[in-house]
C-alpha cells in the first residue's frame, strides 16, 4: 500500500523556517518524481516544487523561488521541502504527492503569522 506521511508543519513567524518532511513507503521511491503542492484556506491545490527521482532535477513554483529548496534522500525513502523567509501567503496546508498524482496523505499544516 502506497502512503505518504507529511511532518514538520506548525505556526512560524514570518521571516522563519521550516523543514518539512515526506516519509515515503510501498513503492521504489527512488524511480518516482515527487512534488509538493499546498492548499490555503479556501483555494485549490496549488503547486510548490518538484524533483525527479536522483533528486538532481528540481522545479519551484515563481511565488517560492529562492526562499524554498526541494530534496530528497532516497535511502531513507523520505522527501524533503526547506522553507526560508516565509510569508504569511505561505499559510497553508502542504502535501507531497508521486508526480501529478493527487495527494495521499493527510497534509501538514504550516501557519505563517506573527
Amino acid at each position: 500500500e502506497v502512503q505518504l506521511v507529511e511532518s514538520g508543519g506548525r505556526l512560524v513567524q514570518p521571516g522563519g523556517s521550516l523543514r518539512l518532511s515526506c516519509a515515503a513507503s510501498g513503492f521504489t521511491f527512488s524511480s518516482a518524481a515527487m512534488s509538493w503542492v499546498r492548499q490555503a484556506p479556501g483555494k485549490g491545490l496549488e503547486w510548490v516544487s518538484g524533483i525527479n527521482g536522483g533528486g538532481r532535477i528540481t522545479r519551484y513554483a515563481d511565488s517560492v523561488k529562492g526562499r524554498f529548496t526541494i530534496s530528497r534522500d532516497n535511502a531513507k525513502n523520505t522527501l524533503y521541502l526547506q522553507m526560508n523567509s516565509l510569508k504569511p501567503e505561505d499559510t497553508a496546508v502542504y502535501y507531497c504527492r508521486i508526480g501529478d498524482q493527487s495527494p495521499r496523505g493527510q497534509g501538514t499544516q504550516v501557519t505563517v503569522s506573527s
